[in-house]
């Protein structure tokens, strides 16, 4: 039986299974993409392919309503919030198209001697991604669209339950006008993706998911000596040291905590407050927390679906009464409804515990007291992650201090969700390495070829 099929997590109920890919069918996709990496990566302009690319931006936008129905059902992502990722992977992949002739210009370099240089960007080859259930649009879209514009065809494994949009994206690329090869998706195995990282004809991988994923994915393609970038975990801070409106800065902090049900690698998830804000702000937080609405993701004020999978529920409340067990005070929420899960508010948390470190995957948020601001950064750099963070302060020179402080890949001061398609999106630390979106992404698998001209 293949693990790739559509649960409904909020009714549990099994809508459809696929068949995995067998061996001959995953061979023949090899020889195809890497038959296009030999055939029309070479010989496609980059004007062509910024044409398909932006094609297929529009046909995300002509198929937004089936788009976003297809992962409601899939992973639970309340409706609203599935129409705006499938808008969000729109504007991603159309990014590209409009910035294809500066992506892929020619640099030109100062030398010290006589003649010209420049660097001259061309394909590496077939990539694989190894994307994950949370935003099944949108991550795919940071790695597909850039690269498919530099000329590197796509074999792509998908979260097993997300098997019809990942089908539905394959449906956008063939009918953009890209041949067939140029992306492929596949219903395949870890141990058949290590196959594929292995092969030859495969010359990178992009995974993003979980620190044991991004372990494996990275072992297998240092083996190999294959490219790798990785986009994993995060445990972000929200760092509040000062505000001129403290209702702002909660619900900004209960925005960064709930987008996507809580599912979000970037998501705020560490609450660290001045002493002097420390009590309004839990107050306000946790009344908020509570009373964001729990239930049917199709309905308009649906706050929080459920989580993706009765398993993630599971895991998220073992969490949270872990570490109620070893010493956490619950303030609010805390208590598991099949896949759902409320809002819900930890504090007393410390470095002994498991929940210190731990990065909770649902809407959790633990909010921790500190004196001033070097307290606030040396806690907010107390983790393993090093995803994203939030700095809510109203001197800027103290934004600043924290912004070059803080071990993170990304800082945002006063605001939230303002991920944008021009913006680089990653981490350091094991947050992974490497970056998506922006003009960066463009530069992760690409060779940038010398060449250096005579007088």
């Amino acid at each position: 039986m293949s693990d790739y099929a559509v649960v409904n997590p909020a009714t549990g109920q099994t809508l459809a299974t696929y068949p995995l890919a067998t061996a001959e069918e995953l061979e023949k996709a090899l020889q195809t993409a890497d038959a296009v990496a030999q055939g029309w990566a070479r010989t496609s302009t980059v004007a062509e392919r910024a044409g398909l690319i932006r094609r297929a931006a529009e046909l995300h936008r002509e198929r937004r309503d089936e788009l976003a129905a297809t992962i409601v059902r899939e992973m639970g992502k309340p409706l609203a919030a599935a129409l705006g990722e499938v808008d969000f992977a729109a504007d991603i992949t159309e990014f590209y198209a409009d910035n294809a002739e500066k992506i892929m210009q020619d640099q030109p370099i100062d030398i010290l001697g006589e003649g010209t240089a420049v660097i001259r960007r061309s394909a590496l080859g077939v990539l694989l991604g190894i994307m994950p259930w949370n935003f099944p649009y949108y991550q795919v879209a940071r790695f597909a669209a850039p690269n498919l514009l530099i000329g590197n065809p796509i074999l792509l494994k998908h979260a097993p339950q997300c098997p019809e949009s990942s089908a539905a994206i394959e449906a956008i690329y063939h009918d953009a006008g890209f041949p067939e090869g140029a992306y492929t998706n596949l219903y395949i195995t870890n141990e058949q993706a290590a196959e594929v990282i292995a092969d030859r004809r495969v010359h990178g991988v992009s995974v993003t998911g979980s620190e044991r994923a991004g372990a494996a994915v990275a072992e297998t393609a240092g083996r190999n000596l294959k490219k790798v970038v990785l986009e994993l975990g995060g445990s972000d801070p929200f760092i509040l040291l000062s505000t001129d409106d403290l209702d702002g800065a909660v619900q900004a902090a209960v925005e960064a905590r709930l987008d996507n049900t809580g599912q979000s690698c970037n998501a705020a998830k560490r609450f660290i407050v001045a002493d002097d804000l420390y009590e309004p702000f839990l107050e306000k937080f946790t009344a908020a927390m509570r009373g964001a609405k729990v239930g049917d993701p199709l309905a308009d004020d649906t706050v929080l679906g459920p989580l993706s999978s009765l398993t993630a529920a599971e895991r998220l409340a073992e969490q949270v009464d872990r570490a109620v067990a070893q010493g956490a005070t619950l303030v609010t929420g805390g208590v598991r409804d099949g896949a759902f899960y409320p809002g819900t508010v930890l504090t007393d948390v410390t470095p002994e515990m498991d929940a210190y470190r731990e990065e909770f995957f649902g809407p959790v948020g633990v909010v921790y007291r500190v004196a001033d601001e070097d307290e606030a950064v040396k806690v907010a750099n107390d983790t393993p992650f090093g995803l994203g963070s939030y700095v809510f302060t109203t001197d800027d020179e103290q934004a600043q201090r924290i912004a070059d402080k803080i071990d993170a890949g990304m800082v945002y001061v006063n605001l939230v969700l303002a991920d944008s398609p021009e913006l680089p999106f990653g981490g350091v630390k094991r947050s992974g390495t490497g970056r998506e979106m922006g003009l960066l992404a463009a530069d992760e698998f690409v060779n940038k070829k010398l060449v250096r001209v005579g007088p």
